[in-house]
Order: structure tokens, then C-alpha cells, then sequence
């Protein structure tokens, strides 16, 4: 795609908007397919390249729009293509669909019912996104773009009015009226300890050193989170804007975004939006005719889950180990090679320009008392539907798990979330109307995070999840200081005694004991937040670390040294098929006649209750080797 020529003035880039709107044809009907991580898991590129062929082979591209844009948000449904209009959205699209596509709806105004998003409980089918419950119960300003620009395209972005509130800055404030506009907004940074953005750049500005920097914390690191990654990959010049303002409300002339390796569309598009930003002279000396100049620079991080932290990712963005820093001095004192530096997450920059554009007070209405504007959550784990989720402060789990989600699949019952990443907290079925923002969360015993949402049914048990957890933290933990270090190894270690039939009460009180230790000793957020896992689980499923320890068994039927596998003799039929596919060869028995486990052979690896059709084998809980 070519490039934009440089773009001189503010006047250029208003009139440069208005020729590009022109240059769009109403009266076409424009197809969008999502090609976010989802999407593109399960084929997009594949519906994407039968879209074009389909297109021009029957000549549909003075009546049809075909664009991929980045992540729609409902990955339960991947891949999904909206038709507008009249707002058509199809799901689950493979390559052989295209061709009805084009000829049932594009050309005869016909629904493709075996395509829309039917209901779960009464099968009724939901042809219309604004009506589909995952979409209707959101409050998406962020996200709603995502599906409205090509992210490889600047173009594109102008003409939804992109950089204009970069525009109005230069044009008509100064440093101090940028800062206030975002304290009143009460915006807060959005990449886990929700401090607030305006007052961060209020001390950034007032420090008299020089150069200045800022950061775009890209490093999403959590399991199971992936709304940083969208963001880039699905609208990066709104980030970049984001930046550019915030740049000139501190006196910043150099900026970074740092994103971790794994994230390589994230990067290439991000890398591409920049250059792009570059040559169009939005970046640089002089932009749009004034003296502001700024510039960007892609950084890679090496995927250390602890350079999510501020000091630990200036130290990477240094060439150092990442590890932290004590505090004070903060990074708005010292930060990037020992100047004030702001660092924001993606989210936090992708709201400046909306704040900008919409007025502070506009912000401020949404959201709760003490935590203003929406969130993007990634919601994953055991609900109907999945993926990415904006929806005001303030909203309850219920409101997100069944309203957004859709609730729990498979007939299960609702048994916990867990917020916040690996360093977050569980919170049990009864706390299901607690509102999520930052005041809740943190009284109820967990934090937000960086935004991950995932959901639990009575399958899940909880001991297991804080192993699972710690064992990851202790893993990620840089070292640097002895509480976080050793205090995640001996509580992964306590743990494993647990969830192995090994434990006693005692490790429940040193379990306690040694969490409280760890999140107040450590250095940085990691290390302070350590032991939530742990310490919310204690306080929410005590009975379930009991039933462990006093009854040797584990109520979900997870931990494998609580546990063994039985063969109902009434229900099976002898059709060999567990013994087909048992990796230890541990099921013993003729064909046609009921057959047994071996326990001393047996793995407990599950493959054998998978394939058993008739339902005969089952998980016994207790009683384990």
C-alpha cells in the first residue's frame, strides 16, 4: 500500500480527511472479516484470500468493500465476518462459506441462518451483531474501532478522524491544560496498579532534567490475556496518537513502545504504523507545522513476565537484565537512563485520544466512583463465550460471565473467576454481583491486572489453580530479592505436598504465614503480589485445601495423586477403544467383555474417560496411591 506524503499543516491534514471520506462510496456494501490471533488461528487468512478471489472473479468491486480489520472481540465465534449493511454477523466462516456468502447475501439480500450466533438456551437464531448478548451488553469505544479500520493502513485510520485529537492539542493547548484534562478525567493506567495517569505526567512535566521519555508498556505477559495484543494489532495509530500527546504534555521528544518477541503480528504491524506515522510526517521534527517534535522507536523484550514492571522494563529498554529497581526514585524522577520517564500501558495510551476528543467529563461519567471509563478484559475459561470485552468500571462478574459470556457450558455450575493474571486472586461463586473495579477487587483479596478474566466451573479445583499459578511465579520471579525467590519456591513446595497427598494442617498455616510475608517484603509488584493465588484461595476454598490434607482426596477429581480411574463393569461393553489408546497399556480384558484398570500401570492421564463413549469409565476421588 502506498505511503502518504508528508503532511505539512494542521489545515493539510483536515483537508486530506475530507478527500479520503469523499473518495468513499456509500452505497457499498462492505464485508469485514476479522484476522485478530483467534480468528486467524482457525483460518481467517484462508476466508480472507476466498474473499478476494470470489470478488474478482465475479466482479463485485464496484458493489462490495472487503477488508480485514484486527480483533472483533468474540473468538468463540471465530472466524467472523461482518456484512453491512444491514449489520450482518456470521461466525465459524470457512473458505467453502464465501461463495454463499456472495451470492445468498451479497447479492440477494438473504440471511445465511447456519452462519449467525444462535442461543444457547432457546436455539433462536440472532442475525444482527448490535443484538448478539456478547455484543449488546458492552460498552466498547476502544474496541468498536478495531472493526472499522484496516490496521495496515493510515489511510484508513484518517478517515475516521485519526490524529485529530493530536491536531487540536498542537493547535490550541498547552502542556499544563493536556495534564489537567486527563486528571479530570480521572483516568487511571490500565496495566495493573491503576495509578493515576494525569498525576504521573504532572511529575514527569514539573522535573527539570532533561530529555524526558515515554514508554508503551507492551509486555503482556499473563496467561490467558490478550488485550494489549489486539490493541496493536488491530489499531496501532491510535496508540501511537496516544503517545504523541502524551509526549507533549511532558516535554518528551523520544518515545518507545517495548513488546514482548511472542507477539510478532503485534510487532510487525506496530513497526509498519510507525514508519507509516514517520513518512507522513507525524512523527519527527516539526509536526504539522509546529515546533513539536517526537519520535518512536519498536523495542522487543525477550518475553520476562517480571518486564512488565516499570523498572524492570526500563532496565531491558537499557540493555540490561530485567529485574527491578528500588523505588524511590520513581521513573518520573529517574527512569530511562536516569531521566524522568511515564510509562503506560497500550490500553491506558488507546484512551487518551477519546478523552481528548469527547472532553473529560465525558470519561468521567462512565464508570464508577472511584474508577472512571471502561475496561477491556479477555474472558476465557469454562463460559460459552469467549474473548475480548469492554465494558463500563464498575460492572459486576454476573453482568460479564452471563450477560457478555453467556454463562457456564456443559450444564456446570459457576464456581469461581480468577482475576488479575498469575498474581491475582479467586473469588468464589457467592461474590458473583461484586463489582469490578480497582476499590472492590482489592478489598475482596485480588487485583485487576492487566485485565484477564477466567472463569471456573465445579471442574476446577482450586488447589490445583494456586499450584498452578505459584509455580508459574516462582518460575518468573527475576531473583533479585529473597522473599519473592525463595517465599514462591517454598510455597510452590507446600503446595506440592498438598495436591500429592503429603500435606497436613500445619502447611496451611505456614501456607498463610509465608503469603502475607512474600507480599510485603518484596520488591515490585510481582513479589507483592505474589502469594494472592495462595491467600485468596485460602480464604474462599479452605474446606477444598481440607479435604486434601484430612481426607486425602481431591473433590474435583484433578490431583492425580488423589485420584483413580475405574472401569463400571455394568457399563462397559468391551469395545476395546480405551485400550486402543492407553499410552501406559494399563486396561486389561477381552473384546466384548468388560475390562479393568490396572492402578500400578495406570498414568491417570484421562485419554481412556475421553474416548469412552458409553460413559463407563469414571474419576474416583480419594483413596489414591
Amino acid at each position: 500500500m502506498s505511503r502518504i506524503q508528508p503532511i505539512l499543516s494542521i489545515q493539510h491534514l483536515k483537508d486530506l480527511q475530507a478527500s479520503l471520506k469523499e473518495k468513499r462510496d456509500p452505497d457499498l456494501i462492505r464485508i469485514t472479516l476479522c484476522t485478530g490471533p483467534g480468528c486467524e488461528a482457525t483460518g481467517a487468512n484462508d476466508v480472507a484470500e476466498a474473499f478476494r478471489k470470489q470478488i474478482g472473479e465475479r466482479n463485485l468491486g464496484d458493489q462490495v468493500e472487503f477488508k480485514c480489520t484486527g480483533c472483533h472481540g468474540f473468538c468463540a465465534m471465530a472466524p467472523v465476518v461482518t456484512v453491512e449493511p444491514p449489520g450482518y454477523c456470521y461466525g465459524g466462516v470457512r473458505p467453502g462459506d464465501v461463495k454463499e456468502i456472495l451470492e445468498r447475501t451479497i447479492l440477494r439480500g438473504e440471511l445465511i441462518e447456519e452462519l449467525v450466533y444462535k442461543d444457547p438456551e432457546t436455539g433462536e437464531t440472532v442475525p444482527l451483531e448490535a443484538d448478539i448478548p456478547f455484543y449488546k451488553h458492552q460498552h466498547r469505544i476502544i474496541l468498536a474501532e478495531n472493526r472499522q479500520v484496516d490496521p495496515t493502513s493510515l489511510e484508513d485510520f484518517l478517515t475516521i478522524g485519526g490524529y485529530n485529537a493530536l491536531a487540536h492539542t498542537l493547535q490550541s493547548q498547552t502542556p499544563e491544560n493536556m495534564i489537567d484534562i486527563i486528571k479530570r478525567s480521572g483516568l487511571q493506567g490500565r496495566g495493573g496498579a491503576g495509578f493515576p495517569a494525569g498525576v504521573k505526567w504532572e511529575r514527569a512535566h514539573e522535573q527539570p532534567d532533561e530529555p524526558k521519555y515515554i514508554v508503551c508498556n507492551a509486555d503482556e505477559g499473563d496467561p490467558g490475556a490478550f488485550m494489549d495484543r489486539c490493541l496493536l494489532e488491530g489499531n496501532p495509530h491510535r496508540v501511537i496518537e496516544g503517545m504523541c500527546i502524551g509526549a507533549f504534555a511532558i516535554g518528551a521528544r523520544q518515545g518507545f513502545v517495548y513488546v514482548r518477541h511472542e507477539y510478532p503480528i503485534a510487532v510487525k504491524r506496530i513497526t509498519q504504523a510507525v514508519e507509516d506515522v514517520q513518512s507522513a510526517g507525524l512523527l519527527g521534527d516539526g509536526i504539522l507545522g509546529t515546533d513539536f517534535v517526537f519520535d518512536l522507536k519498536v523495542v522487543q523484550g525477550a518475553g520476562a513476565f517480571v518486564c512488565g514492571e516499570e523498572s524492570a522494563l526500563i532496565a531491558s529498554l537499557e540493555g540490561h537484565r530485567g529485574e527491578p529497581r528500588q523505588r524511590p526514585p520513581y521513573p518520573v524522577e529517574s527512569g530511562y537512563k536516569g531521566k524522568p520517564t511515564i510509562i503506560n500501558n497500550v490500553e491506558t495510551w488507546a484512551n487518551v485520544p477519546h478523552i481528548i476528543n469527547n472532553g473529560p467529563e465525558w470519561f468521567a461519567s462512565i464508570g464508577s466512583e472511584g474508577s472512571k471509563g471502561t475496561k477491556i478484559f479477555s474472558l476465557v475459561g469454562k463460559v460459552r463465550n469467549t474473548g475480548l470485552v469492554e465494558v463500563p468500571m464498575g460492572a459486576t462478574i454476573r453482568s460479564i460471565v452471563y450477560d457478555i459470556g453467556g454463562g457456564v457450558p456443559n450444564g456446570k455450575e459457576f464456581r469461581a473467576i480468577q482475576t488479575g493474571g498469575p498474581a491475582g486472586g479467586c473469588l468464589p461463586a457467592e461474590l458473583i454481583d461484586l463489582t469490578i473495579d480497582f476499590e472492590a477487587l482489592q478489598h475482596a483479596g485480588t487485583i485487576m491486572g492487566s485485565g484477564g478474566l477466567i472463569v471456573m466451573d465445579e471442574s476446577t479445583c482450586m488447589v490445583d489453580v494456586a499450584h498452578y499459578f505459584t509455580r508459574f511465579l516462582e518460575f518468573e520471579s527475576c531473583g533479585k530479592c529473597y522473599s519473592c525467590r525463595k517465599g514462591t519456591q517454598r510455597m510452590r513446595e507446600l503446595l506440592d505436598d498438598i495436591c500429592e497427598g503429603r500435606g497436613t494442617m500445619g502447611h496451611l498455616d505456614l501456607l498463610e504465614e509465608l503469603g502475607h510475608a512474600v507480599n510485603t517484603a518484596s520488591m515490585c509488584g510481582l513479589g507483592q503480589n505474589a502469594a494472592n493465588p495462595v491467600l485468596s484461595t485460602l480464604r474462599y476454598f479452605r474446606e477444598e485445601y481440607e479435604a486434601h490434607i484430612k481426607g486425602l482426596r481431591c473433590p474435583a477429581g484433578v490431583c492425580k495423586a488423589l485420584i483413580r480411574y475405574e472401569i463400571i463393569a455394568e457399563l462397559c461393553d468391551g469395545c476395546t477403544a480405551c485400550a486402543k489408546v492407553c499410552p501406559a497399556e494399563a486396561i486389561e480384558g477381552e473384546k466384548d467383555h468388560p475390562h479393568t484398570i490396572n492402578a500400578d500401570a495406570c498414568i491417570k492421564c484421562g485419554t481412556c474417560v475421553d474416548v469412552c463413549a458409553k460413559d463407563a469409565v469414571i474419576v474416583v476421588s480419594g483413596g489414591g496411591q
